[in-house]
């Protein structure tokens, strides 16, 4: 056991290979620059590769470009095939690609909503299936989530959003308790207010409008597309606390990121230990009396 350790610990100090989507803009490019700026390996993707070409021209030894629609499960067997091919492992898979969606419940469009969840979910999903065995046959990996404040807690106007992120959490919570024994961890983080595009260029919109939800729901959805470029939290100082996490022996399930939504989920959990106290005693007459129990 101290001998398959030693050995493993020895393969760990060599450079880690990674492989990140959506790495065009935001967190996904600021992720592949810290990883590249430590030495590390990198599988750069992006559905448009232009747009990753400048960050393949910077680090040409150590980058390697790669067209990615997390859609296309052609794609991403071609990704992961090249990655190993070229590097015979992959280390760290970060699932960044995905974007978000400004609806009221009701103004959801039946496509555009099955599409955020072919992104947000099913791609994510894909991605990590094909990239685990080949994490499990070298007995180490490291599995990071870009994840949201809106997978923790849901709210007006992001409904759809949070379900896909609710999904994906509970998904990956599930896979980080199958793999942690394979020595394979799962990280998911949860990103306040940045400043990325996602309240900006990324984010799509419902076309529908129902006058109803105009202030209660509209007012919310209007501030998201106001604070765009304002965000308080930083990218780059985000991106160097994820790579840190594929360092950590025993990384988080979950990291939250940001003032704003340690603040907000603080006073989230206040308000369910409330409510847990006050329906105690009707939480707990659904079962069984304790002298049928017996019987």
């Amino acid at each position: 056991m101290h001998g398959e350790l030693k050995s493993r610990m020895t393969e760990y100090n060599k450079p880690f290979v990674w492989l990140i989507s959506g790495c065009s803009t935001g967190f996904g490019r600021e992720i592949a620059l810290s990883a590249l700026e430590a030495g590390d390996i990198v599988g750069v993707t992006s559905r448009n590769i232009d747009d990753i070409a400048d960050i393949c021209k910077q680090y040409p030894s150590t980058s390697i470009p790669l067209s990615l629609d997390v859609t296309d499960a052609s794609q991403i067997q071609k990704c992961v095939d090249t990655m190993i091919k070229n590097f015979e492992k992959i280390d760290v898979l970060v699932n960044n690609a995905g974007y978000g969606y400004l609806s009221a419940i009701e103004e959801g469009e039946s496509q555009e909503v099955k599409n955020l969840f072919e992104t947000n979910f099913f791609g994510a999903l894909e991605l990590t299936k094909k990239v685990l065995p080949h994490m499990r046959h070298k007995k180490f990996g490291r599995i990071i989530n870009n994840s949201s404040q809106a997978g923790l807690m849901a709210n007006p106007g992001t409904g759809y959003y949070s379900a896909s992120k609710f999904a994906l959490e509970g998904l990956m919570e599930a896979l980080d308790k199958e793999v942690r024994p394979l020595n394979i961890s799962v990280t998911s983080v949860q990103p306040g207010a940045f400043r990325t595009d996602w309240s900006g260029r990324s984010m799509k919109k419902s076309k529908i409008n129902i006058s109803d939800y105009d202030e209660h729901v509209g007012s919310r959805i209007n501030m998201i597309s106001q604070i765009d470029g304002k965000q308080p939290g930083d990218p780059k100082r985000a991106a160097k606390i994820i790579f840190s996490l594929t360092r950590d022996d025993n990384p988080p399930n979950k990291l939250l990121l940001g003032a704003g939504v340690l603040t907000t989920y603080k006073e989230r959990l206040e308000e369910l230990r409330a409510d847990l106290e006050s329906y105690e005693s009707l939480t707990l007459s659904a079962d069984f009396p304790n002298d049928l129990e017996e019987q």
